[in-house]
């Protein structure tokens, strides 16, 4: 009898269009088929999420894109131009607990919806500010935060749900291809809006009306909901529905972990915690970088005599397009070369994930000291250096997810991920941006201003960025140690 109901309910989990037959010689009624072609319809809702991602990201790489615009129009010090920076990511970071506690509980489709709504209208409604309101200005990044945090917590588990461990490496790695991608493009469309219509607030109005399509495309596409289909979830769930069809419901074994019982299981799981600090690391580096790095190369091409000061009322420079060229051709082959590294390695070693990814930092770390020391000297030197550092951070994005996936169980994923999210921004690129400009004010303070000490003030303050880079891949170096012993007990 458990035999008959087995093939009746993997025929109605697996969608396939035969009936199964009973062991008198009876047939069950035919499985009407639920989905034409699943792996088509899969790979449509990965689009939809990656043009989201990809929104999502240009979005949050506007403001550093035409930074030097915003300071003149706001008469912005540099500690607070990087305050802009901290308000959307600590409302980011506060907002992704919570979106993955709903996201383990409640429809998705719902919550992806809803924030990519709420991030448009705000964008498109910042654009409207005057240079006496910046606080509102602030405010709104913030608020963009916030939607971006439901989309960015949620749609990687979306992902996790549809495809198993072999597949789902390839399709983070195309998902999370659109990080350093977007961010790119957020440079250059701000950029260049700013510089076609000679008005920086045009900047905020293109990214609202993408964020409409890519909302009418998550209604059309995605589906309502998304069953979980590795084959040890199919197996755990046809082995729970038989148990279930024969026998009363158990109380203590249906009922619900809560919340605070999966973040306590989380932070004993030592993989998840080290690799979580590692990617906070990332995030400190990649902060600091995506918000000064055009303004820093500005200051040393005006040191070296390059470009003259920008002494007019709109400052279009170069650096924010070529920057965020060199952001989306390293990102892209970051991610490409991290997601094929792990693929082959993990074939010899079990640990090749957090090695791949303490390797990388080491190597990125290194590469920015270099740039920041060639830099009041040799510009395009610069340029190489820090094409290779943000290359070689690009290389974790998908393996640093991968690795959460696995060393924590289905139910739990969102929560991981918001968790994550919420350290790695808490310690990581919430404050690198403020930290960096406070920095940079207190060395201009105690110096004679000069173009020179403007620039070398930056300079002297990102130093920082290489040494929390050696400390994020020690951390990954520790992970290793941990992952093959937590990634068993996720299976279990």
């Amino acid at each position: 009898e458990h035999e008959d109901t087995g093939l009746l309910l993997q025929a109605q989990l697996e969608g396939q269009n035969y009936g199964a037959v009973a062991a008198d010689g009876t047939r069950w009624p035919s499985v009407s088929v639920t989905r034409n072609n699943p792996a088509k319809r899969d790979y449509l809702v990965v689009a939809v999420l990656c043009f989201g991602n990809f929104i999502n990201f240009i979005d949050w790489f506007i403001v550093p894109g035409i930074l030097l615009d915003i300071q003149k129009y706001f008469r912005l010090s540099d500690g607070k131009t990087g305050l802009l920076q901290t308000v959307f990511t600590l409302c980011y970071m506060l907002a992704a607990p919570i979106f993955g506690y709903l996201g383990d509980r409640y429809n998705r489709k719902i919550i992806l919806g809803a924030g990519i709504f709420f991030w448009s209208g705000v964008t498109l409604g910042s654009s409207f500010i005057t240079e006496s309101h910046f606080r509102i200005f602030a405010l709104s990044r913030g608020l963009v935060g916030i939607g971006s945090a439901s989309y960015s917590t949620i749609a990687p588990t979306i992902i996790a749900d549809m495809f198993e461990e072999g597949k789902r490496t390839t399709v983070l790695s195309i998902f999370y291809i659109f990080i350093p991608v977007g961010s790119g493009c957020g440079y250059m469309l701000a950029s260049g809006m700013a510089k076609s219509t000679g008005d920086w607030h045009w900047a905020f109005r293109v990214t609202p009306c993408m964020g409409g399509l890519a909302l009418l495309l998550l209604i059309l596409l995605v589906p309502h909901r998304i069953q979980r289909r590795t084959a040890a979830h199919r197996a755990m769930s046809i082995s729970g529905m038989i148990q279930r069809a024969d026998e009363k419901p158990d109380v203590h074994r249906t009922a619900k972990t809560t919340w605070c019982q999966d973040v306590g299981s989380l932070v004993q799981n030592c993989s998840f915690v080290c690799s979580s600090l590692g990617l906070t690391a990332m995030a400190f580096v990649t902060g600091a970088l995506g918000m000064w790095m055009p303004l820093f190369l500005y200051r040393a091409q005006v040191v070296q005599g390059i470009v003259p000061p920008c002494l007019q009322e709109s400052c279009n420079s170069s650096n924010s397009l070529i920057f965020g060229g060199i952001t989306i051709g390293s990102g892209i082959l970051g991610i490409i070369a991290g997601a094929e590294a792990a693929r082959r390695l993990r074939k010899r070693n079990n640990k090749a994930d957090p090695l791949i990814c303490a390797t990388s930092m080491f190597i990125s770390a290194l590469c920015l000291y270099i740039a920041l020391m060639v830099a009041q000297t040799n510009i395009l030197s610069t340029f190489i250096f820090i094409a290779f550092g943000e290359l070689f951070l690009s290389v974790n994005w998908a393996v640093v997810t991968d690795i959460l996936l696995y060393v924590v169980t289905p139910r739990q994923q969102s929560t991981a991920i918001a968790l994550q999210i919420l350290v790695s921004h808490l310690l990581g690129d919430a404050g690198s941006p403020y930290l960096i400009g406070v920095i940079s004010n207190a060395i201009q303070a105690r110096n004679i201003p000069s173009l020179q000490w403007s620039f070398q003030s930056m300079q002297y303050s990102f130093v920082i960025c290489a040494f929390v880079g050696v400390f994020g891949g020690g951390f990954f170096l520790l992970t290793s140690f941990f992952i093959e012993e937590d990634r068993k007990e996720a299976q279990r």
